[in-house]
């Protein structure tokens, strides 16, 4: 099996969390797709290691940052605002969700004041 990759503790628990919530084969911790008449345990809640290919395309990259994480993808960035990691989509993107909010209603709100400081003078 080559290119098998293997999960942290961490990033375990943040898997299993992404499988039970998000994923359609699993269902009470037994796995639908291996099911031949006896209930089979879902063998990625069970490994530390990214077995299911089901989980590997279409559940895990729903989060983007445990994605980045597993596959030391180049689109984790640092926000330059607080720090935090988190997974950028564009090469333009300086901040992270939770400070890009603030950080572009402050900007909205200085150019208006700059703006109407010009018009009553």
């Amino acid at each position: 099996m080559r290119g098998l990759k293997r999960l942290t503790p961490q990033q375990s628990r943040k898997a299993n969390a992404l499988i039970k919530k998000t994923c359609c084969n699993c269902m009470g911790g037994n796995c639908i797709l291996l099911d031949d008449g006896d209930e089979c345990v879902c063998p990625q809640l069970i490994s530390y290691s990214l077995l299911c290919r089901w989980f590997q395309n279409a559940v895990l990259p729903a989060d983007k940052l445990l994605y980045a994480e597993i596959y030391q993808a180049e689109d984790r960035r640092r926000c330059a605002e607080c720090g935090a990691a988190f997974a950028s989509t564009s090469n333009s993107v300086k901040y992270c969700p939770d400070c890009r909010k603030r950080i572009t209603r402050r900007q909205a709100a200085e150019r208006m004041r700059k703006r109407r400081a010009r018009v009553t003078q």
